[in-house]
């Protein structure tokens, strides 16, 4: 493999229309974070891009559900996801968000530069048309019955039940997502990016990095080739996304596809960390210098999107370019997918578990152990309660746990705190581990992208630890060898001290605080010194005689009990009986209820009864009616998405109820201050609740 002198990881953009569940975190963002955290441990230099996918279908899709702006959409999950990734310790080095200023002007120019070389072709087709909601329907728009397996929910780019990239035109009895109502062909201009002209330059690519890519990954990408590349869209006509930046009467209208738009994420993200660093130019040396090294961590769904869509728009911009060439990946490490129970992860099913809500009752270092132990690398694999709570309790708190915990107390009760003795390398050596060729599995483990492997040799450190401290048992020697059972301490201290080095990739909350139990000041990253690598530490004991531990210890793991999962495991056999029933095509109405919250939390909420004095439709919003209500001497306006329920003629003159202290918010360039109450019917139908009684204008009973 050549040397590089600086590394750039980037993980696929999550589209912010969502939570991120399990499936997305165990196939992209643990993985990539695995590996950075080793080059940082390495000494080397390494950045981890990152970010939320704020354009596309699926993000209009929601919004226009519930009735705001994509802006709405995409601020909440974008703010969700990053949260819930922190809190799993996803060291990102930076975060973006397609939705910027920077990304909106690199997209730009990106097609100025590609359409100036006349590379795209511009192509007129007939695309399903809604004459009820007057607009042309992206695929994500139109829904139909799958041509392969029959499934009547498939979408229009693919069926989930049976994975087949589809086609609108494929469906049988199309529908459209807005009215339901039949959708017609009719006529609409679009550029195409010709893939195919790029052909020959992608099979050379392609086979340049054969031997070091996924089995997976070339097979993936082969196959496409062997069919022929044809020519792709990169526009679409949408009112969200980045508008094509050409003064034609054509271009009115379409914004950039999401696929063109997305990918160059990775470069725009990089443009504003380099920005935040104070170097605004520097992000060239991670993708314009031939010693930077890129690598693109990916589900098995995007290979295609890595391995033969961006890098032909690299080349494409590198075309007749004499400077500024971008480089192209010199690994994509495509994760096969990790289900859930033996089923496959689905937000649109809510078959899932969500990253956020897993966290608020569980550990992350549990949830990263467990996962890294199951790395989907070269086959699918199940995420499932049980072996989560099996690995837990066993190998995290009875072994790695159970040992630190143990050296720890006995130092600090019989020998003052303090490392008793210095280890000599003899005895280091002579601990069962030989450490350099500990050293060699990590690094091949790491490098090859085998996090299961390396995971697995830091544990393997733990286990001998714990048999080493168990057959030493310095509880018993210490009556007639103090000396003796001063040597074991310290060589276990040290051990300590290796397995906060060695685990720390996976468990770097957990490390941390075996770092500062052993009394070192601050967190395990302050000692990273680009050029020195602290696996060296391994090599030798770290801990000299007098070294001082914390007085306190902790209980690093808690073990899980069996009423702890039982909840999750109930869930699970009511989220498969509802699949099952979907899958025999059985549909029944099922009560869904948002995540509990405090009688506190409820109390913060001022409730109102109000008078509808006027109302009107929202230009360009089939779903919002602009309502004024008269709330005492005040008066509120608010965007309800009713006006499919209720005219605004019928709405004058009501008593509604309403939230009065919801936070501002901007729909459509109108204000909304609060949120009337309504339920949904048996029929779909919208209800609103109206309050009967002579107070009118007064607070609602809590």
């Amino acid at each position: 493999m050549p040397q590089f002198t600086r590394t750039l990881v980037t993980t696929a953009l999550p589209y912010a229309n969502g939570p991120v569940h399990l499936g997305h975190l165990a196939g992209v963002y643990l993985p990539a974070d695995l590996y950075v955290r080793y080059k940082r441990l390495k000494g080397e230099d390494v950045i981890h891009i990152g970010g939320s996918d704020e354009h596309g279908v699926p993000i209009t899709i929601t919004a226009e559900k519930e009735g705001i702006s994509p802006k709405d959409v995409v601020d909440r999950y974008h703010g969700m996801n990053l949260e819930a990734f922190t809190k799993c310790g996803i060291s990102f080095d930076y975060y973006g968000r397609t939705t910027s200023e920077v990304h909106h002007q690199t997209a730009k120019d990106f097609f100025l530069e590609i359409e100036g070389k006349g590379i795209f072709q511009q192509k007129t087709e007939k695309l399903f048309f809604d004459r009820k909601a007057n607009r042309f329907l992206s695929d994500r728009y139109v829904t139909g019955t799958c041509p392969i397996c029959n499934n009547s929910e498939a979408n229009g780019d693919q069926c989930e039940q049976c994975g087949t990239h589809l086609s609108p035109l494929e469906l049988i009895n199309p529908k459209s997502k807005f009215s339901d109502a039949t959708p017609e062909l009719r006529e609409t201009m679009h550029w195409y990016f010709p893939l195919g002209s790029f052909q020959q330059q992608l099979e050379d690519y392609v086979t340049l990095h054969e031997s070091d890519w996924r089995s997976n990954v070339v097979n993936y990408t082969r196959t496409w080739l062997k069919q022929g590349l044809n020519d792709r869209a990169i526009t679409r006509d949408l009112n969200w996304g980045i508008t094509v930046p050409l003064e034609r009467d054509e271009a009115a209208g379409k914004v950039l596809y999401v696929w063109f738009d997305a990918v160059l994420g990775y470069i725009s993200f990089t443009k504003e960390w380099a920005a935040e660093q104070g170097d605004a130019e520097r992000w060239k040396s991670y993708w314009q210098d031939p010693q930077s090294r890129l690598v693109h961590f990916i589900g098995k769904d995007n290979v295609v999107f890595h391995t033969l869509m961006f890098p032909a728009i690299l080349m494409a911009w590198n075309e007749g370019q004499q400077s500024d060439c971008y480089n192209l990946a010199d690994n994509v490490p495509a994760s096969e997918f990790m289900n859930f129970e033996g089923r496959k992860f689905s937000k649109s099913r809510n078959y899932a578990v969500y990253l956020g809500e897993f966290l608020e009752k569980f550990p992350a270092d549990t949830l990263r152990y467990s996962i890294a132990m199951n790395y989907p690398e070269n086959k699918d694999t199940d995420f499932s309660w049980q072996d989560f709570q099996n690995r837990t309790n066993g190998e995290l708190a009875d072994t790695l746990g159970n040992f630190i915990k143990r050296s720890i107390d006995f130092t600090n009760a019989r020998f003052d705190g303090v490392v008793p003795c210095n280890v000599t390398a003899d005895e280091w050596n002579d601990l069962g581990i030989d450490w350099h060729d500990t050293l060699e599995q990590l690094d091949r483990a790491y490098e090859g992208f085998h996090f299961r492997d390396a995971t697995s040799v830091g544990m393997d450190i733990a286990r001998a630890a714990n048999r080493f401290l168990t057959v030493s048992e310095p509880w018993k020697i210490i009556k007639v060898d103090r000396n003796a059972a001063a040597r074991t301490m310290a060589l276990s201290l040290n051990l300590c001290h290796a397995l906060s080095i060695a685990l720390y990739p996976v468990l770097p909350e957990t490390c941390n605080r075996i770092h500062a139990m052993l009394g070192f000041d601050g967190p395990l990253e302050d000692l990273i010194v680009r050029g020195a690598s602290l696996f060296a530490d391994l090599l030798a004991p770290k801990l000299q005689q007098g070294h001082k531990l914390r007085e306190n210890s902790e209980i690093l793991f808690t073990k899980i009990e069996e009423s702890a999962i039982a909840p999750e495991l109930a869930k699970i056999n009511t989220l498969l009986a509802e699949a099952e029933k979907r899958e025999a095509g059985v549909v029944e109405s099922r009560m869904e209820f948002k995540p509990v919250i405090s009688f506190e939390d409820f109390q913060k909420i001022d409730l109102r009864v109000a008078t509808v004095i006027a109302a009107e439709p929202v230009k360009k919003a089939s779903k919002l009616l602009k309502l004024q209500l008269q709330v005492g001497s005040v008066t509120k306006q608010v965007l309800a998405g009713i006006a499919q329920h209720y005219s605004a003629e019928e709405m004058v003159g009501k008593n509604v109820l309403m939230v009065a202290n919801l936070a501002e918010r901007t729909m459509r360039n109108e204000v909304s201050q609060g949120m009337i109450l309504a339920v949904d019917g048996a029929d779909g139908k919208l209800f609103i609740l109206e309050p009967s009684g002579t107070e009118i204008n007064g607070r609602a009973v809590q």
